[in-house]
């Protein structure tokens, strides 16, 4: 799986590693885990052990990485049946232990005493409008847009970032603000201490290089980027309708062995990192980009799986999902959607159009297989995670029927579609979630 993590010469040019490796695992593992690396002298105790957005634990460990017969040892012996990965905690957080003085309480310390020596009189005010949380990329800084919003701080120069910066150990510093609404997912990054807004980032043995300023990079995706990464995609032709920089083209090719991908990005900005990670991480050869709008793209009748990695909602993509999966055996498309959820609030039974009903004229599989994972089958065949809230599985239900009846559409013959599986990503706000639904989609006879 070629799971080997290492740090990167950007984070030591602070004269530190900033970079933290870490086992992550299911949450019911978690405790033999640690009992094993601490026995092994494996265990970092200078850092938390941190949970992932998904609900999965990341346990630091010492070193660059972390040896394949450790890895297979947690797996197979520890907690058999058990997942793991490696992975590199962004910003990782200080043990109790290893607290002296949290970061937090470093830039507050800092920034008031320069703050004062200028003569300005420091408040509660400015104390609230600090950062509390930030994205570290190596010696790259990510702000988020709710901090030095006080009007104060305008006034006191670019002497401020490079104390901000010394502050936190960091070189460079860059403001997140809005996500912009054109389409592309550029963010609107301001880059206020530094040259240029490049960095790296690893993830699962994958380097990812990109501009902060003008590409989107989401910490939040791993637990996905590791699952894609695990499935089998050999001799597959896949395509990935919102590639970015490559966050899930690159795992499709580095780890799941897929033949050959066909890469749609139309930010140009993304398109220069693209091309590059595909060169440093060596699958350039089997990837195609076709840079422009996807909803124009010329492919048809050639993926095995479709990827449409797209929120809040991929839903301008399904047409085109439709026409490039093969008419001889299908395919299965990888759906990302933001699906709202009320807790309490009554749902109403779903409302079916006529061509929608006649995707049921096709009746499913009937079976009730226990599966590893605790999941089970209901009566139509579908995947449930034991987690599955009613809201996604109800969503899901109503993209399977909507892709069943646009595939008839575009293919002009019946279709069947069939939920394999229904994985949360992350909470992407109070209520909402961002989920991802594998559909399996085939011609029927």
């Amino acid at each position: 799986m070629g799971e080997n993590v290492v740090v990167s010469n950007m984070e030591r040019e602070s004269g530190k590693p900033v970079a933290v490796v870490a086992v992550v695992t299911e949450p019911r593992f978690t405790q033999r885990y640690r009992e094993y690396l601490e026995r092994q002298k494996l265990f970092d105790t200078q850092h938390r052990v941190e949970k992932m957005p998904d609900g999965w634990v990341a346990l630091p460990v010492l070193g660059e990485t972390l040896p394949e017969q450790h890895l297979q040892e947690l797996r197979n012996r520890v907690a058999p049946g058990s997942a793991c990965m490696l992975t590199r905690l962004p910003d990782p957080v200080p043990s109790k232990r290893a607290q002296g003085c949290s970061p937090a309480q470093k830039l507050c310390l800092e920034v008031s005493r320069w703050v004062e020596g200028r003569g300005v009189k420091w408040s509660a005010e400015l104390e609230a409008d600090l950062p509390r949380s930030w994205q570290r990329h190596g010696n790259l800084l990510l702000l988020s847009e709710d901090c030095f919003q006080a009007n104060q701080w305008k006034n006191l120069g670019p002497e401020l970032w490079e104390t901000v910066a010394s502050a936190l150990g960091v070189q460079r510093l860059a403001k997140r603000g809005r996500v912009s609404p054109d389409g592309t997912r550029t963010p609107a990054v301001t880059l206020l201490l530094g040259d240029h807004g490049w960095v790296e980032h690893v993830d699962n043995g994958i380097l990812y290089k990109f501009d902060v300023t003008q590409c989107m990079f989401s910490f939040g995706n791993i637990t996905e980027k590791l699952r894609v990464a695990s499935l089998s995609c050999a001799g597959e032709v896949l395509v990935d309708l919102y590639a970015g920089i490559g966050y899930f083209t690159l795992p499709f090719l580095v780890h799941a062995g897929a033949a050959f991908v066909h890469a749609c990005e139309w930010n140009p900005h993304a398109v220069v990192a693209l091309r590059n990670n595909l060169e440093i991480n060596g699958v350039a050869d089997r990837c195609q980009i076709h840079f422009g709008d996807n909803r124009k793209l010329k492919l048809s009748n050639i993926a095995d799986r479709v990827i449409l990695g797209l929120i809040p909602s991929s839903e301008e993509g399904w047409p085109i999902a439709c026409q490039v999966l093969r008419q001889d055996a299908g395919g299965i498309l990888h759906i990302h959607q933001n699906v709202e959820s009320f807790p309490g609030k009554n749902l109403q039974p779903l409302e079916v159009s006529k061509t929608e009903k006649e995707h049921w004229l096709y009746p499913q599989q009937i079976t009730t297989n226990q599966w590893k994972n605790g999941a089970t089958r209901d009566t139509r065949g579908k995947m449930l995670s034991p987690a599955t809230k009613p809201e996604w599985q109800r969503w899901a239900e109503s993209a399977e029927t909507r892709i069943a009846t646009l595939l008839q559409q575009v293919h002009g013959k019946p279709w069947k579609t069939q939920i394999l599986h229904i994985q949360p990503v992350k909470s992407y706000a109070p209520h909402v979630d961002h989920i991802v639904l594998d559909l399996e989609c085939c011609p029927c006879p």
